[in-house]
């Protein structure tokens, strides 16, 4: 299956847009899957979550996260990160990294909105947590493209002996693809 290159990867994470599916474990040890607002810099991915969420108590508790980043549109790139998450700030400390929470809102709303959000929502704590991809376990996938065999869609594992797949993909597989 196609892979991302780490520029590709660094230049997906960087989309507007897109939200990170963050699983922690929960105190019965059950995952707990949360959308969330993030961006990439400095190598990890930043999230804020607030003072009483789930989620951060989770982390607190174990750290291990996994992380998904993906698209609804061909090529359907996906980002999947199993790693630790730091609670970088803790809550109260927010005026520390107002920056960064105001670029984490402008990667979802207008800069007006995103000012006017963060203003409007700074009186509610939020720590700041980052996992460093380089720390991290990487998987990335995408569909193959322009003159890439189709039969990448799958790991190899996948395939049986005598599958149907031959070296011509299907229109299905190359009307839409970049």
């Amino acid at each position: 299956m196609p892979k991302l290159t780490e520029a590709e990867v660094a230049g997906f994470l960087n989309e507007p847009g897109l939200l990170m599916d963050i699983a922690t474990l929960d105190s019965d040890g059950w995952p707990a899957v949360c959308p969330i607002w993030y961006v990439f810099e400095d190598g990890k991915i930043w999230f804020t979550p607030r003072q009483h969420s789930e989620w951060l108590a989770n982390i607190r508790r174990d750290n291990r996260v996994a992380l998904c980043i993906d698209e609804i549109t061909i090529p359907y790139r996906k980002v999947i990160v199993q790693g630790r998450a730091t609670v970088v700030h803790e809550v109260g400390n927010d005026d520390l990294w107002r920056d960064r929470y105001r670029r984490i809102a402008e990667r979802y709303l207008a800069r007006t909105d995103a000012n006017a959000y963060v203003d409007v929502t700074d009186d509610q704590p939020r720590a700041l947590c980052s996992v460093s991809v380089a720390d991290s376990e990487v998987k990335t996938w995408r569909m193959p493209q322009s003159d890439e065999s189709y039969q990448g869609i799958w790991a190899k594992r996948y395939w049986t002996k005598d599958a149907k797949a031959g070296k011509t993909a299907p229109e299905v597989f190359t009307k839409s693809v970049k």
